[in-house]
């Protein structure tokens, strides 16, 4: 892959943070990025006024800087931008905030130099990656803290990750034998100014996302057959009248899961008209979900190819100062994508709740003796208490924002808070799936000798590798977090 000429996927970007030399710059980029560098100096050796580039910053922006002060101007901006706040976020987020803003600044009109790009594709391939904090951004003039944050570790500056501990920037640079760079003009801001925080959040929640949508189908799949509900819903006829993608995938994907069957075969001669919502809902509600996700991966891919900072350098005549910066095409997405996350966790709560009942052959709290024993009860409001956080996370970020720099930057995005409710809630959704996957595994124990179709026997199996049938009340928060794992590694054939 050649950053700022190839057009990078979320599938690139998740290769290239497993194996960052897949991941180069070639002549046309290279070239690029000279003949934008070389249109910033002609323009301060003109003497036009530019901003960015020889003015001050935001409410600043009509102070002239003079051509011996540019290099200080660059490295005060940076220092100054970094005050981020709470905890580091993730490592492979910041590696993320890194590829992307590496592809973007190769693609040449920002007129970073290249001796900055390839330090910070270096910096990816040593392993020297910069400790971000979680707070403080905006996104309005992109993620101007978090960015400032990422690009300190250029000047020698603020912290980085070593292995799983974060260490003083200076003591890692040391050992590697890399000296601080000095910025020229433009650098500093191209580096701070850009959405890569807001970005790098879409990235990780849509993969996330897309292995939790299709696990919640599969999760379905196993209520489903425990429950001995119908597959009826499901057919082809039914959603091709009312032909949405993600309803009619849906649709398709359960009549796979269910395929061959013997508990849905004994359905045929039972007394029930139809199913609850929960199950008889599911193309409806998860496909719904699976459009949400199209809508956020369509556009997060668009701005992963995209140039986001400020101004934007078009020739040694023209430079444009716009909003090519400002987090909105992101925020709003990345909060119906929130939404839709939740969304998924909210019926498969009800699916687990259904499966206690105790209706239709299944024994109450899915244990023969319960009263003496509490069964599965509480794990269920364990799902509840996720679900409900859940909707507390679903208010959009995207529906607020408070002037900034004092009121030059009088519109922004909270798209920053937009990408890290994303992630929380999908952390809560891998919980809230394991219990149903665990209530799911203990109902099937009552419709045996019945056979499963291989999909849910398959995730019965797996399941039992970490999760004995409950007899008897024991520490059955283990067996959740087991189950959490399985999900988290990707054990389950979803496909």
């Amino acid at each position: 892959m050649i950053y700022g000429v190839d057009h990078f996927t979320i599938s690139d970007v998740m290769e290239i943070l497993a194996n960052p030399n897949n991941a180069k710059l070639n002549k046309e980029s290279k070239d690029k990025i000279l003949r934008s560098q070389k249109n910033v100096h002609q323009i301060v050796e003109s003497d036009r006024t530019v901003y960015g580039i020889n003015t001050g910053f935001g409410p600043l922006c009509d102070v002239k800087i003079s051509e011996e002060e540019t290099a200080q101007l660059q490295y005060n901006l940076i220092i100054s931008h970094a005050v981020g706040v709470g905890k580091p976020i993730a490592k492979e987020l910041s590696k993320m905030m890194m590829i992307a803003k590496i592809h973007a600044l190769s693609k040449g009109f920002s007129g970073v130099s290249l001796e900055v790009i390839e330090r910070m594709i270096l910096m990816l391939e040593k392993d020297i990656i910069p400790a971000v904090p979680e707070q403080g951004s905006v996104g309005a003039s992109g993620d101007l803290a978090p960015l400032a944050h990422l690009v300190l570790p250029l000047l020698g500056l603020g912290k980085v990750w070593e292995n799983d501990s974060i260490v003083e920037t200076a003591k890692v640079l040391n050992k590697h034998g890399l000296e601080p760079l000095i910025l020229g003009p433009k650098e500093g801001l191209g580096l701070i100014n850009g959405t890569q925080f807001i970005l790098a959040h879409a990235i990780l929640g849509l993969h996330k996302f897309e292995y939790l949508l299709n696990l919640a189908d599969l999760t379905a799949a196993l209520s489903l057959e425990a429950y001995r509900g119908s597959s009826s819903p499901f057919k082809k006829e039914l959603h091709d009248i009312r032909p949405f993608d993600g309803s009619r995938k849906v649709a398709g994907r359960m009549l796979t899961f269910l395929e061959g069957s013997e508990n849905l075969k004994e359905h045929e001669f039972c007394d029930r008209v139809q199913d609850p919502y929960s199950m008889r809902c599911v193309p409806q509600v998860h496909g719904a979900s699976r459009n949400a996700y199209e809508h956020l991966k369509n556009l997060a891919e668009t701005e992963l190819n995209s140039v986001t900072d400020n101004p934007i350098v078009l020739s040694e005549e023209e430079s444009i100062s716009g909003g090519n910066f400002h987090g909105q095409l992101l925020a709003l997405p990345l909060d119906y994508a929130t939404l839709a996350a939740a969304e998924l966790g909210n019926i498969s709560d009800r699916r687990s709740y259904l499966l206690l009942e105790g209706k239709y052959g299944l024994p109450k709290l899915l244990v023969e003796s319960s009263g003496l024993n509490s069964g599965f009860m509480i794990p269920q409001y364990t799902s509840a208490a996720l679900v409900t956080e859940n909707k507390t996370l679903c208010f959009p970020a995207s529906a607020d924002s408070i002037p900034t720099s004092l009121g030059q930057e009088d519109h922004v995005s909270m798209g920053s808070i937009s990408g890290r409710k994303f992630n929380q809630v999908l952390g809560n959704l891998e919980n809230i799936l394991a219990v149903e996957l665990m209530f799911g595994a203990q109902g099937l124990e009552f419709r045996r000798p019945a056979k499963c179709s291989n999909y849910v026997e398959n995730a019965y199996n797996l399941i039992r590798t970490k999760v004995e049938k409950l007899e008897d009340d024991r520490l059955i928060g283990k067996d959740m977090w087991a189950i959490v794992q399985l999900i988290r590694e990707r054990k389950f054939d979803v496909n």
